[in-house]
């Protein structure tokens, strides 16, 4: 096991946050109980404001970006993980007060730590990343809530074309529920067609305010833009239904009224992937491993190397992102 590797730091360069990659040894590496060397890790919107700066994710500094991470155990102070072990992490702070995943090896609390389903290599789980958890967590408190139906009403998922929205849209339409898909790139349907999508609504109809009670449709809801966005989707939520809101793209106001909920009934369920409890987690990647398609899985994810992650990062801000993109773990 080699001494030195690469890792994307973030440091505070003139007061900013600025990333670079950077050389760093064992030793450098924070002092818990589990060491990882790491294959894969994945870019999300929180990774693309930590790495260019744009945005004040790590709390600490220097700090390892990158909020997920697959890769296998080498070495333990833990009874709950062996040498071999293949594990997945997600979210726990990982990029803001903990060290990430953007680095060969990691040293990693032994209680944030979930086994890798045999259903998937780590390149998958990668593709699938925080932002497919989060898609199963949310599908989950859907269910849990036991309003929307097989076939029935209309589910829609905004922001459909990100991460979040592609994995809801996948796992929703497999489960058998009708599926619309909100985005604002038109040229995205047919990506999202083949993800099991068979209506759109485009994003700019839900981004406009309008009354705290509008026509009843959607049956249930996956929303990660927030503000305006969700305050649409709650005042069109047929009697009884809910709205997993896990996100805000679009803002972190919410500019709605309580008429929804208390004559309509409407859910408004929170869902967070970062302190997500170990049974939610287990449950959410059993969904996954169950219900979501390998080849379309697939055909949702580019795999870049981590050098390419200054790029990235600009890009997922700007909304030119698509899917899934997995960073590959090098040097």
């Amino acid at each position: 096991m080699t001494n030195s590797f690469n890792a994307m730091v973030i440091e505070d360069v003139d007061g900013k946050p600025r990333a670079s990659i950077k050389t760093l040894s064992l030793n450098d590496l924070p002092d818990h109980d589990v060491l990882v060397e790491i294959s894969h890790s994945s870019l999300n919107y929180k990774d693309g404001l930590a790495i260019s700066g744009k945005g004040r994710i790590a709390r600490r500094l220097p700090m390892v970006g990158g909020i997920d991470l697959a890769g296998t155990v080498v070495e333990s102070r833990s009874d709950l993980w062996k040498t071999g072990d293949r594990v997945v992490v997600n979210g726990w702070g990982l990029s803001e007060t903990e060290w990430g995943g953007y680095s060969r090896f990691q040293r990693i609390k032994p209680e944030h730590l979930t086994r890798l389903p045999d259903a998937f290599t780590p390149e998958q789980a990668m593709a699938i990343g925080t932002a497919g958890y989060t898609a199963a967590l949310c599908v989950n408190a859907l269910e849990d809530w036991g309003m929307i139906e097989k076939q029935g009403r209309e589910v829609l998922v905004t922001g459909a074309a990100g991460g979040v929205g592609s994995v809801s849209v996948a796992l929703l339409a497999a489960r058998g529920y009708n599926v619309t898909a909100s985005t604002g790139r038109p040229e995205s349907h047919d990506y999202l067609s083949k993800l099991g999508a068979s209506a759109f609504v485009d994003r700019a109809s839900l981004s406009e305010k309008a009354g705290p009670l509008q026509k009843e449709r959607w049956g249930g809801a996956v929303d990660s833009v927030g503000s305006t966005t969700l305050a649409n989707v709650l005042a069109q939520t047929v009697y009884g239904g809910g709205v997993a809101a896990c996100g805000l793209a679009g803002g972190a106001d919410l500019p709605a009224t309580v008429l929804p909920h208390i004559l309509r009934n409407v859910a408004l369920l929170g869902v967070d992937s970062v302190m997500a409890p170990a049974n939610k987690r287990e449950r959410a990647w059993k969904l996954l491993a169950e219900s979501l398609d390998h080849k379309l899985l697939a055909d949702m994810t580019t795999v870049e190397p981590m050098s390419a992650l200054p790029r990235l990062a600009d890009d997922i801000l700007a909304g030119k992102t698509q899917g899934r993109v997995v960073i590959k773990i090098d040097g």
